[in-house]
């Protein structure tokens, strides 16, 4: 019998389709992966912003983790949004239960828009809790500035930062650059061996960019859960969410900041 490698996604959910729990489905599908969630949040947001978050009792979040481990046995599970610090708990403990392979985590911390999605109390946890737990961490440059205070503005500072996180968590980080100045794309990722890889693209002119954390994490973990290094799955990962921007420059789908197609040819 076929089988496909099965990603569990642990996020919140995007009414709007674009983003969240809704993003990660169609990126696993579209890379021949079998997607399951868990629901953290019910956010109403869409392309102009997000308007409000119902965060879910963290039993509810528990239970969903459960059903699916004890039955599906997920490769892979990528963590979004999580903004309770119960909720963090809860995920820790599926963890250290089920022992997965590989975790993504996708700090989701400020939204597009500007609007922080997480208390400091839930950050302090999940730095202390849920990061040593994870395989990778991919924050970007707003969210390494909540998680360390720091601004950084050049590759060599990201290339330096991402080494200190990973020491610090002993785990692999990649720090998205994609709102430095200038027209190139930089993303640095290092490794737990002491290697740093630098992939670079020329940036796509778009207002269609929503959910692109979430595109990108969960792109990860369907390649991590393919067998693909972690090199190599952030590479191809990058090489599909470049196809994504390039497949919804011309979409018009909302008044603001667009989503990308996630299933580009």
């Amino acid at each position: 019998m076929k089988r496909h490698p099965i990603i569990l996604s642990i996020a919140g959910s995007d009414c709007s389709g674009g983003a969240g729990i809704q993003a990660d489905i169609k990126t696993i599908s579209a890379l021949g992966g079998y997607a399951a969630s868990a629901i953290t949040a019910i956010t109403i947001q869409n392309t102009l912003g997000v308007q409000a978050v119902h965060t879910l009792p963290s039993e509810i979040v528990c239970k969903q983790i459960e059903a699916v481990m004890d039955d599906l046995q997920p490769d892979s599970i990528k963590i979004g949004m999580i903004d309770d610090t119960s909720i963090v708990h809860v995920i820790a403990d599926c963890i250290k239960k089920y022992k997965p392979k590989n975790i993504v985590y996708d700090p989701v911390m400020v939204s597009t828009s500007g609007r922080q999605l997480m208390t400091g109390d839930a950050i302090l946890e999940i730095k202390k809790e849920l990061f040593p737990l994870t395989s990778l961490i991919t924050p970007n440059l707003d969210e390494i500035a909540v998680l360390t205070g720091k601004i950084l503005h050049t590759p060599d500072e990201m290339t330096e930062t991402a080494r200190e996180l990973s020491e610090l968590y002993n785990i692999y980080v990649l720090i998205k650059g994609g709102h430095l100045p200038g027209d190139e794309m930089c993303d640095v990722l290092h490794t737990l061996d002491g290697n740093t890889y630098i992939y670079k693209k020329k940036k796509i002119k778009s207002k269609n960019l929503h959910g692109t954390g979430c595109t990108l994490s969960s792109a990860i973990a369907t390649y991590l859960a393919k067998g693909y290094s972690m090199n190599e799955a952030v590479r191809q990962s990058k090489e599909y969410i470049n196809n994504a921007i390039i497949a919804g420059k011309e979409l018009n789908i909302g008044h603001g900041n667009g989503p990308l197609w996630h299933f580009p040819d």
